[in-house]
C-alpha cells in the first residue's frame, strides 16, 4: 500500500549542520528536504510510532575538519513509540537505538562534556519528556509526565528525575546547553546544566512565575535571559536569572528589594513586558547575535522585537497561524512552520519567504458549519487528486501517489484573516469522472440573520491537472435554499444540482467544446427544474452511461430522465432521509447511504425498483467503482459522540452489489470525518500487472480524520507494497551557496578562452590520432574504423610499369 497526507508541523523541524538540508517530522517518518530546491532527498523510516523530536547534533568545537565532515550528517530521533535512534540522514540509514520504553514528546541534546583519563570527551546526554502510561489518564491529578535523562553513549538512563507533571511538556535549551526550560501553567522552570564534568547531581533549577498560563519560552545566546509568552499575548523577559542559585558563590549573593517586574523571591534581576498579539504566543526565538526576538500566533505574522528598545517590525501575510521557528547554523536561512502543513524557507534577515514545503491541508473548523457531518472532498477518478478545501477560501489539489501539492485555487475572492471569526466556507466540491468540470459551493454566514449568501461556481479544466478557471458563477442557485449535492452526467457537459428547498436543477454548458481564445464565452445555464411533492432534496447521482438521474426527495429516491426532466420510477422509502446516492458501475443497483439515528445502507435494483439488500451500520462514507460491481463502505465502530476514540475506530467494508456479505473489510483508524474513493490504477505501480486484463486497474484510497492517507489495492489478497522512497518524486540533493556566495552571490568563472572544435570522421594516413576526439555518440562504425587503421599500417609502394 502507498500511504501519505501527513503532518509537517507536528514537532519542530531541524537544519543540519551546512544548512542545505530540512530535516521534518512527517507522521512515522522523517523526511529530508533540500533548502535549495525545497524538494524531497530521502526520508528516514525506522519508528513504529509518531517522530515528534529531531535534534541534529553539532560537532564538538574541538573536532578536526575531517572528523565535523564525518558528524555533521547525523542526528537523533524520538517518538512515541518509546525509541531514540540515532542516524546518518545523508545515507538514510539507522545507526543505534536506544529504549526508552514510555513515548517521548520531547527531546534535546545539549552539548555536554565529561572528563575521561584527564580529557574531556563530548558526550550525548538526551533530555527528554515522556509520558508516564501506567498512570490513569482518568485521574485528573495524576502525574504523567516525566522529565529523565538518558546516556546515550551507554543507552541507559542516569540520574532521578529532573521533574514531575500532569502532562507531558515541551523542553527547550539554551543554545550554548547551559541552560534548559519548560513551561507549567503559570511557571518557568529553569534548570542550570554542567556542560563540563557533567554529574546529574549538580544540576540545579530555579522557577520564574506569571500571573497567566505560560505557553513558550526561549533563551537569550549569550546572556543569562529568558523571553516566555503567556496565553493572552504578552512576552516577558526576564533579565539576569539565577544570578543567586546558579552562580558559583550563592551564599555570598543576595535578593535585592524593589526590583522592577519580579515577583516574590523569584531569581531574576529585572522583568519586562511587552504585548502586541492579540491571542496566546506560539513560538519565541532570539536571533544569533541576541539583538532581536522573533514571536509568532495566531495572527499568521512574525514580530521582530529589537530586545534593547522594544521597536518592533513585521513579516505580515504568511496566510495561516504559526507553530514553530528555527533558524540555520550559520543564521542565513530560518523555516517557519504553519497550521494549514505548510513550512516557509525564509531568507534572513529581510525573512523573505525563498520556497514552501506544503503538505496536504490539515482538517478546518469551518467544514462543520453545513449542519452536515459529511465531508467535503472531491476526488479525481482519473489523475488520483484529492481537492480538499482551506481555510482561506481555497481548494489545494493534492496528488496522491506522489504526495505532493499540485496546485491551489482561490474560490472566493477575499481577505483571509486567521484572527476573525468564520464568515464564509467552502461546502461543497464535485469534480466529473474524467477531471475536465468542477463545482464548488460557497457559503457566506448572515450576519445578525442578514447578508447571507450560497454560490454555485463552475469550473472548466486548463492546461494541466489541477489546474481549473472559472467559467460561471450563479448566485442563490435554489433561492435562499442551501445545496445538498452536485453530480456530472458522464461523457456530457451536464451537472445536476440537489437543494434543501425541495427542488433540482439541471444545468447544461453553453458551449460543448472552446478554444483557449473562447473560453470565458462557454458558461452554464439552467435547463430544467424538477421536484417531488415538495421534500428536500438530499442527494443526486447519474448512472455510468448518464441516462438515468437518480435524486433522493428525503427519504424516497426517484429516478428520472435528464435530457425530458420527466419522472420514470420511485423506489420505495428508506428508514431515514437519504445522504449519499451511487450507481455502482455499469451495473442495476443502486447504492443509497442513510446517517441519521437510524443509519442504512441499502442496495436497490433499479431494473424492478426493490431492494436488494440493506444493513443497518453506522457509516461515515461510501463510494462505488465505476465500472465494476463493487463499493466500498466506511463504517464506524461506534455512534458516541463523546470524542473520545479507540485504536481501531472504524472500518472498509467492501461488497459485491448483488450479495451482503462483504468481500474484504479493513479496521482503519480515525475513521471519523474520513472519506474514502475509488481512483483509477497506475499498472506501473505493479510490476506483476496484467497489461491483457478486460478489467481497469483500480485502487481504493481512504483519507482518515486527519487527513493521512493510505491506497491498495482492494481485488488483491496482498496489498500492493510500494516504497514511499520510490514511489515519490526524491530529487537529488543540490549543493546550496554558504559562506560568500550566500550573501554577495556567486563569483563569475573564468573561463578558457580556448576553443576546441569537434573533428569529424575524416580517413586519414594517421587516422588513429583523430579517431577517438569526438563525441563518443558521433563514432564511426566498427567496420570503417577497422578498414582505416589496417590500411594505414600498410606501407603503400609505387607499382612500376612493365
Amino acid at each position: 500500500m502507498i500511504t501519505g497526507g501527513q503532518s509537517y508541523v507536528s514537532a519542530p523541524p531541524a537544519f543540519s549542520a551546512d544548512g542545505r538540508l530540512l530535516l521534518v517530522c512527517s507522521g512515522r517518518a522523517v523526511s529530508v528536504f533540500s533548502t535549495a530546491t525545497a524538494m524531497l532527498v530521502s526520508e528516514l523510516e525506522g519508528h513504529e510510532g509518531d517522530v515528534t523530536a529531531v535534534v541534529v547534533v553539532p560537532p564538538p568545537a574541538a573536532a578536526t575538519a575531517t572528523a565535523a565532515a564525518k558528524l555533521a550528517s547525523y542526528c537523533w530521533t524520538a517518538g512515541l513509540d518509546g525509541v531514540l535512534i540515532y542516524w546518518d540522514f545523508m545515507a538514510a540509514e539507522a545507526v543505534r537505538k536506544v529504549q526508552v520504553g514510555l513515548p517521548v514528546h520531547s527531546m534535546v541534546i545539549p552539548n555536554i562534556c565529561r572528563t575521561s583519563r584527564g580529557a574531556e570527551v563530548s558526550t550525548p546526554f538526551a533530555f527528554i519528556s515522556v509520558e508516564d502510561t501506567s498512570k490513569p489518564a482518568s485521574e485528573a491529578k495524576a502525574l504523567r509526565g516525566q522529565m529523565r535523562i538518558y546516556d546515550l553513549t551507554k543507552g541507559r538512563q542516569v540520574g532521578n528525575l529532573l521533574a514531575e507533571t500532569r502532562k507531558p511538556e515541551k523542553i527547550v535549551a539554551s543554545s550554548s546547553g547551559e541552560f534548559l526550560g519548560t513551561t507549567n501553567k503559570r511557571k518557568i522552570h529553569i534548570w542550570s546544566i554542567p556542560t563540563k564534568d557533567f554529574k546529574p547531581d549538580k544540576i540545579r533549577k530555579i522557577k520564574l512565575r506569571h500571573t497567566k498560563n505560560l505557553t513558550t519560552l526561549a533563551f537569550h545566546p549569550s546572556e543569562r535571559t529568558v523571553a516566555g509568552g503567556d496565553e493572552t499575548g504578552r512576552i516577558l523577559i526576564w533579565r539576569g536569572f539565577g544570578n543567586t542559585k546558579f552562580s558559583e558563590n550563592s551564599a555570598k549573593s543576595k535578593v535585592d528589594e524593589g526590583r522592577d517586574g519580579i515577583r516574590g523571591n523569584d531569581d531574576a534581576d529585572t522583568c519586562t513586558t511587552w504585548h502586541w498579539h492579540s491571542s496566546g504566543v506560539r513560538f519565541l526565538k532570539f536571533s544569533s547575535d541576541g539583538a532581536y526576538l522573533f514571536s509568532g500566533g495566531l495572527e499568521g505574522v512574525i514580530v521582530v522585537w529589537q530586545l534593547d528598545t522594544g521597536k518592533r517590525r513585521y513579516k505580515p501575510r504568511l496566510g495561516s497561524p504559526l507553530l514553530f521557528f528555527v533558524d540555520s547554523p550559520d543564521s542565513s536561512i530560518s523555516c517557519v512552520s504553519c497550521t494549514n502543513n505548510q513550512v516557509y524557507l525564509l531568507k534572513m534577515p529581510n525573512m523573505e519567504v525563498m520556497r514552501s514545503i506544503a503538505g496536504i491541508k490539515l482538517p478546518i473548523a469551518s467544514a462543520s458549519l453545513g449542519g452536515s457531518d459529511r465531508v467535503v472532498y472531491g476526488f479525481d477518478y482519473t489523475n488520483r487528486i484529492v481537492a480538499v478545501p482551506t481555510e482561506d477560501y481555497c481548494i489545494q489539489f493534492y496528488n496522491l501517489l506522489e504526495n505532493t501539492e499540485v496546485s491551489e485555487l482561490q474560490v472566493c475572492e477575499r481577505n483571509f484573516q486567521p484572527v476573525d471569526d468564520i464568515t464564509m466556507y467552502i461546502s461543497l466540491v464535485s469534480l466529473s469522472i474524467d477531471g475536465n468540470l468542477m463545482c464548488t459551493v460557497d457559503v457566506k454566514l448572515p450576519e445578525e440573520e442578514l447578508g447571507g449568501l450560497i454560490t454555485l461556481k463552475f469550473w472548466n479544466h486548463g492546461s494541466s491537472a489541477g489546474n481549473y478557471f472559472l467559467s460561471t458563477v450563479i448566485y442563490e442557485p435554489h433561492s435562499d435554499a442551501g445545496v445538498s449535492a452536485v453530480a456530472f452526467r458522464p461523457g456530457r457537459n451536464m451537472a445536476v444540482s440537489s437543494s434543501f428547498g425541495g427542488n433540482f436543477k439541471v444545468w447544461v454548458q453553453s458551449l460543448s467544446s472552446q478554444s483557449s481564445n473562447e473560453r470565458n464565452h462557454a458558461g452554464w445555464r439552467c435547463q430544467s427544474i424538477g421536484s417531488y411533492k415538495k421534500k428536500p432534496m438530499t442527494s443526486a447521482a447519474f448512472s455510468a452511461d448518464g441516462s438515468v438521474l437518480a435524486v433522493a426527495a428525503e427519504n424516497v429516491i426517484t429516478l428520472w430522465d435528464p435530457d425530458n426532466n420527466a419522472l420514470v420510477g420511485v423506489i420505495a422509502e428508506t428508514l431515514s432521509p437519504v445522504t449519499n446516492l451511487s450507481f455502482v458501475g455499469n451495473s442495476v443497483f443502486l447504492m443509497s447511504l442513510c446517517q441519521s439515528s437510524r443509519p442504512q445502507v441499502a442496495v436497490w435494483n433499479v431494473s424492478n425498483l426493490s431492494m436488494q439488500w440493506s444493513y443497518s451500520i453506522y457509516a461515515e462514507a461510501a463510494c462505488c467503482s465505476p465500472n465494476g460491481n463493487e463499493f466500498a463502505v466506511l463504517a464506524l465502530m461506534s455512534c458516541s459522540d463523546d470524542g473520545t476514540s479507540t485504536e481501531q475506530d472504524g472500518a472498509i467494508l467492501l461488497f459485491d452489489a448483488e450479495s451482503p456479505n462483504p468481500v474484504a473489510s479493513w479496521s482503519v483508524k480515525k475513521a471519523k470525518g474520513g472519506s474514502i474513493s475509488f481512483v483509477k490504477g497506475d499498472i506501473s505501480l505493479d510490476a506483476n500487472a496484467n497489461t491483457s486484463s478486460d478489467r481497469e486497474t483500480m485502487l481504493l484510497v481512504y483519507v482518515n480524520g486527519s487527513h493521512e492517507y493510505v491506497i491498495f489495492d482492494p481485488r488483491k489478497s496482498e496489498d500492493l507494497v510500494v516504497s514511499r522512497n520510490t514511489d515519490k518524486k526524491i530529487q537529488a540533493e543540490e549543493p546550496a551557496p554558504i559562506g560568500y556566495a550566500s550573501i554577495y552571490g556567486e563569483l563569475s568563472k573564468l573561463e578558457s578562452k580556448k576553443e576546441v572544435l569537434d573533428v569529424p570522421f575524416v580517413p586519414s594516413d594517421r587516422p588513429w590520432e583523430t579517431i577517438f576526439s569526438g563525441s563518443s555518440h558521433a563514432l564511426p562504425p566498427l567496420t570503417k574504423l577497422c578498414s582505416a587503421f589496417l590500411s594505414s599500417l600498410l606501407e603503400k609502394r609505387p607499382v612500376a610499369n612493365e
